[in-house]
């Protein structure tokens, strides 16, 4: 039961869901390989065959675990205290859909973690086949790689090879975003614990980096923290904006499916246009380069809603709280089960919430 328990928790919060007992067991299998190769990150770093690079990486991952238990007081237990060296570029490859004339994903329910708005595989062709399917079925869909995921506490989560091919500010981002799981995560609410984690992995790299630990005010990863957490947040507000606009769009009940799906597209078009024009020239980072490289629809746009929703309210929540982030992850985590919609949790009196879709 635990292990197939595992499988599921590991891809739905990390990436997926599934149906099928073939599927559970393939992940299953996957993730036990994976386990079954950690190596405590101490031994790790006496061990005379490794790499210096991979060492100095892995005591930063020590440093901000440390850190996100002392300063934001997640319980990290033993997560992310394991090294393993994947035989792959990636983790998993991640399918998502969505309906083509609605801002709704495809989603997949699993008990505990209930329905989530993706579903991994551990090879392409795999991948691949799931997204023609879904697409010959009417769905927008797509295939994401993953390089890090988390299983909400279940399991002593280890860190993956794949994780530290991302610079120093990137990983600890990734890292300090799936220790936030940890500490909250909401079962059918895919959106809000994405941007949530999102927001705590953007702002705690920012307290990480330019504390006197990890280097101080005036360091270059520092300044870099910064400047991605903000462009992170004008690139939220450029999503949302769209958000609101489709969704606008699609409620108008004298519209066809066929009308929806056909006026969408001038939609994507002036959106992307005014990327161009008013988002790109303000981005300081390199982080959105990518942003005009694959296709804007419904389950691209979707993809991004996930993990870039009201940051700028969260952010606007810090503030009130007078930027102690530990005490807010406390609140957050003491009242988020008296609350029916999580998102509640971010609104405030001169904060009128987004439409839902």
């Amino acid at each position: 039961m635990r292990f197939a328990v595992f499988a599921v928790m590991l891809l739905a919060a990390g990436g997926s869901g599934a149906c099928s007992p073939g599927y559970v067991l393939r992940a299953g299998f996957e993730e036990w390989k994976i386990l079954r190769a950690s190596e405590d990150i101490e031994d790790v770093l006496r061990d005379p065959e490794v790499d210096e690079t991979t060492k100095s990486k892995l005591v930063l991952v020590l440093e901000a675990r440390q850190f996100a238990m002392s300063e934001f007081g997640i319980d990290v237990g033993r997560a992310y205290s394991s090294y393993v060296e994947l035989e792959r570029d990636t983790l998993a490859l991640i399918v998502s859909a969505a309906h083509r004339d609605m801002l709704v994903p495809k989603t997949w329910w699993f008990p505990i973690v209930g329905n989530v708005p993706y579903r991994g595989h551990f090879s392409v062709e795999d991948a691949d086949e799931e997204r023609m399917k879904l697409e010959a079925e009417g769905f927008d869909a797509m295939v994401r790689p993953t390089a890090a995921f988390s299983t909400l506490g279940w399991f002593d989560d280890p860190v993956l090879s794949t994780f530290l091919r991302y610079d120093d500010v990137e990983m600890i981002t990734t890292l300090i975003h799936e220790l936030a799981h940890l500490h909250l995560y909401v079962a059918g609410e895919g959106d809000f614990n994405e941007s949530y984690a999102t927001f705590v992995g953007r702002s705690g790299a920012v307290r990480f980096f330019c504390g006197r630990r990890a280097g101080g005010e005036n360091t270059l990863k520092c300044q870099r923290a910064r400047v991605r957490w903000e462009d992170v947040k004008l690139f939220g507000a450029y999503i949302d904006e769209l958000r609101a606009e489709l969704t606008r769009f699609y409620a108008d009940t004298t519209l066809t499916s066929e009308e929806k799906i056909a006026g969408r597209e001038p939609i994507f078009r002036n959106a992307l246009s005014r990327f161009d024009a008013e988002v790109a020239p303000q981005l300081e980072s390199l982080t959105f380069t990518g942003f005009r490289d694959t296709d804007l629809n419904n389950v691209t746009l979707l993809s991004r809603i996930r993990y870039y929703h009201r940051l700028d309210d969260f952010d606007t929540l810090l503030q009130e709280w007078e930027g102690d982030l530990a005490a807010l992850l406390r609140h957050l985590k003491t009242v988020v089960e008296d609350v029916d919609d999580p998102w509640t949790l971010v609104e405030g009196p001169a904060r009128d919430p987004m439409p839902s879709p």
